[in-house]
């Protein structure tokens, strides 16, 4: 059975948020939005607004269109797009932190 669109969109941002390290209260004041809504679309009780989904979607650093790729279902399934860019962005992430730490710090 397919999740409906408003619980694809609030688990991708909900898990884009994590990524990144995000409490909502940081994503909302990325976003010009207010905690509360953050909350409210996280918990599937709000629908957005086509500019508030870009708003959302560049605050987390994807296009609009990945929060709304629902996820793979089954473990070992592959990867959606949208997950594999995370992961990879993720590593990218870990990486140059090390990086920096091992080489600009000293």
């Amino acid at each position: 059975m397919m999740a409906n669109v408003r619980t694809i969109l609030a688990a991708n941002i909900k898990k884009q948020r994590k990524i990144l390290g995000f409490s909502q209260e940081k994503l909302a004041e990325k976003t010009g939005l207010s905690w509360k809504m953050i909350n409210s679309v996280e918990g599937r009780r709000t629908w957005i607004s086509d500019k508030t989904l870009e708003n959302l979607a560049k605050a987390l650093e994807v296009e609009a269109y990945q929060l709304l790729l629902p996820a793979t279902g089954d473990e070992g399934a592959p990867q959606s797009p949208f997950d594999t860019l995370q992961e990879l962005k993720k590593v990218k992430r870990n990486f140059d932190m090390l990086f920096d730490e091992a080489f600009l710090s000293g």
